[in-house]
């Protein structure tokens, strides 16, 4: 009996051993993948929020037209720069939501 355990038990244990990484790796896929997501999304929302914030300041600074979305660029660059570097959006993607805030600040 002996013999026979101390035969079958080690590709056992390297059996279960391989199991359990396996289940670590995915689960460790699976946390990355989620908690990605809420920190994109709150970067997003940072990003968003601050281009809003811009906005409002540049009109109550007495801006207008242009002038209120550069102001706006240049505010969340300085508010939100993490947010800004994780999600790299291109100066025409910033132009275009800082136009859509000023839009909806007007509107």
């Amino acid at each position: 009996m002996n013999l026979i355990l101390s035969a079958v038990l080690p590709p056992l244990l390297d059996i279960a051993g391989i199991a359990v990484a396996a289940a670590l790796i995915r689960v460790s896929l699976i946390a990355k993948q989620r908690w990605g997501i809420e920190i994109e999304a709150r970067h997003r929302e940072a990003l968003h929020s601050a281009l809003m914030s811009g906005v409002r300041a540049a009109l109550a600074g007495g801006l207008t037209g242009q002038a209120v979305v550069d102001a706006a660029i240049q505010h969340a660059a300085r508010s939100v720069p993490d947010a800004i570097g994780r999600l790299g959006p291109t100066a025409a993607v910033l132009t275009s939501i800082a136009e859509a805030k000023l839009r909806e600040a007007v509107g």
